[in-house]
């Protein structure tokens, strides 16, 4: 079953917000809620989305739809029903079916499941689920039942013809009576002119009789007339005809004074274009002896610089070399000398070591001697001390641990003291290969000097090479630039004679074309037809007479690269071109003549096969033919184009084309110079950025090769610079190593002191340990006494010793420290400045050096300079060559020309003179025109006429037709087309006829139509009026159990009766329906009886307020249960009954909503279609559930709904909620009180 699931408003009238009402009930629904609220703004919702109510509304009445009230304005409002579709009722396929309806100041608009719809749309999709247009009882605002309750009886016939859909058939005989009314009327036109026919054929037969005699008359004098212009048109024709050969003639000559001029002028572009190469070659040449010019005057100020550092550089090494003969003697004695004092000191050095080590071991022996014996000694003191063993034994044990820290301190100094020697050592060692190195860079300082020289010669042959190269990258620049210029002046030139030969929106479309190729890297975009293509110069003028304008086509590779760059040329306006997408061409084959005096033009012309589609598109149906004659002959027997060598074309479909052409402007030739030359400047420009490019890397070589020459120049002075400081470093480093040997030699003897202490030391632990273990006694033994006495005596010796070898090596001590002090202060820094002396000779050397760098530089110079006098000489004599082969060609030139000036003379009078003959013949041609005009005025002239006055003279023609035309002045009057005008009036009234008798068959066509139309609707009115009239008594039985109701029909024959028959039974209107026609109905009654069923009953009219209501629910509820919907909208319908008819009408609407079912899925509308069909034709009872929406002020309908809803009016905007059935009884009963 079909039902409204849920309601969504907003902005429609009093719903200012989005009110989204909680889903209804598929059975009985009731909303309460006080005057004001927006109740019937609901129902006004329903109806605006369902019914016709709300159609052809003005701006006013739209605004009165939207919510007026404060905030802001709502421009726009919308209603959405929500349908249940579980049951497929309507076609769409899914459960639900979304109804929307918009509306705004300028809008109006339908949606069906979130989709635009039209109204017929919905409408149609309405009535397919039941909802019945004809009936509008569906939906019962407020006041419907009140106006069915005054209705008269004539109004409630009328509200029966609509249910029973009498408007269909009202609106189709409307339409017939209109149509039967417009063929009256054409009948009677027809009418009318066929009795002006009639009338005027009569006329027209008198007047056939007068043309007979005046057509005789007339062939007569047409046959004349033709002799006579016959005779006239031959005489032109044959005077067209000398003026044709003459014309030939003159052809000819001017054809071959053509060739001559156009040949002589090829030879002045020749000659030309081999003047302007010579002075362009002049312009290098010139440009070349320039920059060698330039070259040579740099070279010459080099040269003579350099011979002035030559010079300069010889006057110093004479001096130098003076020097350093003194520099040698000087050096030679001072080594002999320190030689001298080395071998000295060698050998002194062994003997003073000898003694040296001598004296240390005599000093060891007396110290050890000298220890004991004072040991002895102290030993011998001692014993006369102690009283006892114990007592010594203490002492010496105290002197024992006395002894301990003194020793251990003596080793620690020990340590420290070896430490410091092998520091020393280490720090001698280092000093000394430090000086080695020093050494070693000076006495090498000559070698790198040579070495870093040769390094300058490199890097500076380096930097003049990158130079030259560079000069000669400058010419050739120079020169390109020269040829890019002049090849920009051609192209400009060529592009400006190109663009002469199209129109401007088109020169400038293929310019922006190739600008747009460019920018956007459009691969597709390859060129116009010209440029694609090569053609013989014998084919270029019939190529171009026969593409024409496509010459300039451009071939793209598909349509979406054409549209592509059509939007860039409309966007920036830059001309308008046409082009041909290879994917979209298709090109027909044509039917080719396999001939010899017939060649295809598309296999002369040369092309990239890509392009194929491209040129047969354009070259594909022509042939290219020896004249004129043959072409059209092919044109006509194959359907080609033929066109000549000279650019005479026959159309396939006929049409000829010819003439004269400028031979001079050729498109091709133009298209093929300017391409030329585009790629001549696309080549120089190339090679151009090349070689700057080229110069760039070069400047940057050349940069870093003088940066080197500076490096090393620099490394050069810095290495001469740094003598002094070695020197310095030198001398330093000597003195720090002597004080070094000389801290080494005192921190050796105090490591010897160190060890002899530390040996008296332990040698005196030892013998208080010993003396400790042996026995106590007040005197030394035997033994050491001896010892003692003996030590003695050995002391004295080795003291004698000593002091001998003491004096020894005290002598050679001092003579060895003369020696070193001689050589480490006199003679080694004299050998020190001697050698920087000697570098500074080898600076001089280097001098020398510089002198050889300079002569080399001065014979390089010298050479270069001969390089360029040579070069020089050459373009001299290029030069001279030049200018001769430019006088040589300027004489030709002026030769040629002066010849062509002569056949433009010549050419220039047959001109005139074929001007002249032009004009003759157009004015012969316009008289034969003219006569050839007269002779088609005379019409079909009449058998024999061609030949009937071919031998009478011409003076008898003329008399002839005079007198002819003398007698055909009489009948000026006559009527010439009265035959023509007979036969055409003639059809006119046959057809006239015929028409007349169609119009009366169509007419009785549409009388029987509104006959059968007029049957139907008697029988839909009289079938309604039954099923009504059936429904309202048991809708009425219900409602009031105690009583009776029916309606009853009025006619026109019971108007008189009325007062005696009160009303008839139900069968005898319907015996008195079939026998009079529904037109006799005047009005339909209502009678009841409220009180039995058998009492009389009353008129409607007779009744109360509530009774009146009662009858005009039911019979509302009478009407649809005939025309059944699935839902049903009541508004307040229960406002003036009594409380047990309000009772009885709930119970009512109740056994509606659930007479299918208890559920809603197993209503009525899951029935097959013949059941439902049944039912309906039964009385619509038990015909399915429906669902209603009702409002209320009585508690009646609480009791029996299924769902209570209540409308709200908050802060100026209505609300739907739903609410209990409790609320809902005490809202009603409130507003009782």
């Amino acid at each position: 079953m079909v039902y409204i699931k849920q309601i969504i408003i907003q902005g429609f009238k009093s719903y200012k917000d989005q009110t989204v009402i909680e889903p209804f009930s598929p059975k009985h629904n009731v909303i309460v809620g006080r005057n004001g609220s927006g109740k019937s703004n609901f129902f006004a919702a329903i109806r605006f989305v369902l019914s016709d109510a709300y159609t052809q509304m003005g701006r006013e009445e739209r605004g009165a739809l939207l919510h007026e009230g404060a905030g802001a304005a709502v421009m726009s409002a919308f209603v959405e029903i929500i349908f249940d579709n579980s049951d497929d009722r309507f076609p769409t396929g899914k459960p639900e079916l979304i109804l929307r309806r918009t509306i705004g100041m300028k809008k109006d608009e339908y949606s069906l499941d979130r989709k635009n719809a039209t109204k017929s749309d919905v409408m149609n999709l309405l009535e397919s689920a039941g909802f019945s247009r004809s009936n509008p009882y569906y939906i019962v605002p407020q006041g419907r039942v009140t106006a069915l309750t005054n209705m008269k009886d004539n109004e409630r016939l009328i509200l029966l013809k609509e249910v029973a859909g009498t408007q269909v058939y009202e609106a189709r005989r409307t339409e017939s009576l209109k149509i039967m009314t417009e063929t009256n009327n054409k009948r009677e036109k027809i009418d009318e002119l066929l009795s002006y026919i009639k009338e005027r054929l009569t006329e027209l037969e008198e007047e056939k009789e007068e043309l007979k005699d005046y057509q005789e008359k007339d062939k007569e004098r047409r046959c004349l007339q033709y002799t006579i212009d016959y005779r006239e048109q031959a005489a032109i024709q044959e005077e067209l005809e000398n003026l044709e050969e003459q014309r030939q003639t003159v052809a000819e000559d001017t054809g071959d004074g053509e060739e001559r001029f156009r040949q002589g002028d090829k030879q002045l572009g020749e000659i030309q274009a081999e003047i302007n190469d010579l002075k362009q070659q002049i312009d290098f040449l010139k440009v070349d002896k320039k920059q060698l010019e330039t070259e040579r005057k740099d070279h010459a100020k080099s040269k003579a610089k350099t011979e002035l550092e030559v010079k300069n550089l010889t006057e110093g090494q004479s001096a130098a070399q003076q020097a350093r003969s003194r520099y040698q003697s000087d050096l030679k004695a001072l080594e002999t000398s320190i030689q001298q004092h080395e071998s000295e000191l060698e050998e002194i050095t062994p003997a003073y070591n000898s003694k040296l080590e001598e004296e240390a071991t005599v000093k060891g022996e007396l110290d050890n001697a000298e220890g004991i014996r004072q040991r002895l000694y102290a030993k011998q003191g001692r014993n006369a001390r102690f009283r006892h063993k114990r007592e010594r034994d203490d002492w010496l044990r105290a002197e024992i641990n006395n002894g301990y820290p003194q020793l251990a301190k003596v080793k620690a100094v020990r340590v420290q003291t070896a430490e410091d020697i092998a520091e020393l050592e280490q720090e001698i060692a280092d000093t000394e290969k430090a000086i080695a190195g020093l050494r070693e860079q000076i006495e090498g300082r000559g070698a790198s000097n040579d070495t870093m020289q040769g390094q300058i010669q490199e890097a500076k042959a380096e930097r003049d090479r990158l130079m030259d190269e560079r000069k000669e990258l400058w010419r050739e620049d120079a020169k390109l630039d020269s040829v890019l210029s002049n090849a920009l002046n051609e192209l400009r030139q060529a592009e400006q004679e190109l663009s002469h030969t199209m129109d401007q929106n088109t020169s400038r479309g293929l310019m922006a074309v190739r600008r747009i190729k460019r920018q956007h890297n459009l691969e597709g975009v390859y060129g116009t037809l010209a440029e694609l293509c090569d053609v013989p110069e014998r084919y270029r003028r019939a190529v171009e007479v026969t593409a024409g304008q496509s010459l300039f086509h451009y071939v793209v590779d598909n349509d979406e690269t054409a549209s592509k760059v059509i939007e860039i040329l409309q966007k920036e306006r830059a001309g308008r071109i046409t082009f041909i997408p290879l994917n979209r061409v298709r090109p027909k084959q044509g039917n080719m003549p396999e001939a010899n005096d017939a060649v295809a033009m598309i296999k002369r012309i040369t092309y990239d096969p890509m392009y194929e589609k491209a040129f047969q598109q354009v070259f594909g149906q022509t042939i290219i033919c020896p004249n004129l004659q043959v072409a059209g002959q092919y044109a006509r027997s194959h359907g080609v184009n033929g066109v000549t060598l000279e650019g005479d074309r026959s159309d396939k479909k006929g049409a000829f084309t010819g003439g004269s052409i400028d031979t001079k402007h050729s498109r091709l030739e133009a298209v093929r110079s300017v391409s030329k030359w585009r790629d001549d400047c696309d080549t120089h420009k190339a090679r151009s950025a090349e070689i700057k490019r080229t110069l760039e890397r070069k400047d940057q070589d050349i940069t870093r090769a003088v940066g080197n020459v500076q490096k090393v120049e620099q490394k050069r002075v810095q290495q001469e610079n740094s003598y002094g400081p070695l020197l310095q470093e030198l001398r330093s480093k000597g003195n720090e190593l002597q004080n070094k040997k000389d801290t080494l030699d005192a921190k050796h003897r105090a490591s010897a002191k160190i060890e002899a202490n530390m040996k008296t030391l332990t040698d005196q632990q030892n013998a208080h340990e010993a003396e400790i273990a042996s026995e106590f006694k007040k005197a030394l033994t035997g033994d050491e006494e001896t010892q003692l006495e003996n030590l003695n005596s050995t002391v004295q010796d080795l003291r004698q010793q000593y002091s001998d070898l003491s004096s020894a090596r005290s002598d050679l001590e001092s003579r060895k420290r003369i020696i070193e002090i001689e050589l480490h202060e006199n003679l080694r820094p004299r050998l020190d400045q001697l050698e920087a002396q000697e570098l500074d000779d080898r600076t001089t050397s280097g001098s020398r050096g510089t002198l050889q760098e300079s002569q080399r530089e001065l014979k390089s110079i010298t050479k270069r300079i001969s390089t360029v006098d040579a070069k020089l000489q050459e373009l001299d004599t290029s030069l001279e060559q030049a200018t001769s082969s430019i006088q040589d060609l300027e004489h030709r030139y002026t030769e040629i020309k002066t010849g062509l000036t002569e056949i433009a003379t010549a050419m220039e009078k047959s001109q005139k003179k074929t001007e002249k003959s032009i004009r003759k013949r157009r004015i012969l041609a316009q008289q034969k025109e003219e006569v050839a005009h007269r002779i088609r005025d005379l019409g079909i002239l009449p058998s024999g006429a061609f030949d009937k006055y071919k031998t009478t003279k011409s003076d008898a023609v003329v008399k002839k037709l005079h007198k002819v035309n003398e007698a055909l002045k009489k009948y000026g009057h006559v009527n010439k087309k009265a035959f023509e005008q007979y036969n055409n009036f003639t059809t006119q009234r046959d057809t006239l006829t015929k028409r007349r008798g169609e119009l009366e068959s169509s007419q009785e066509s549409i009388e029987e139509l509104i006959a059968v139309l007029d049957q139907r609707k008697d029988e839909a009115i009289e079938r309604t009026f039954k099923q009504v009239s059936r429904e309202f008594a048991k809708v009425f039985e219900k409602l009031v159990p105690a009583g009776r109701g029916r309606l009853v029909i009025q006619r026109k024959i019971d108007a008189r009766e009325e007062a005696e028959d009160g009303a008839s039974s139900e069968e005898d209107d319907a015996a008195a329906a079939r026998k009079e026609s529904v037109e006799n109905y005047t009005g339909v009654g209502i009678s009841v009886s409220f009180n039995s069923k058998h009492d009389d009953q009353q008129r409607i009219q007779q009744l109360s307020g509530g009774q009146k209501s009662l009858c005009a629910l039911a019979l509302i509820f009478a009407i649809q249960q005939c025309d059944p919907a699935p839902f049903y909208l009541f508004d307040e319908i229960d406002a003036n009954l009594d409380a047990q008819y309000r009772t009885a009408v709930a119970n009512h609407l109740r056994d509606i909503s659930s007479s299918s079912s208890s559920s809603p899925s197993s209503s009525s509308q899951n029935q097959p279609a013949s059941s439902q069909q049944q039912n309906e034709q039964e009385g619509g009872e038990g015909g399915g559930g429906a669902q209603f929406i009702c409002t209320t002020f009585r508690p009646e309908m609480l009791h029996v709904a299924q769902k209570c809803y209540g409308v709200r009016y908050q802060k100026k905007s209505s609300n739907v909620v739903v609410v209990s059935r409790e609320e809902a009884l005490e809202f009603v009963e409130g507003e009782k009180q």
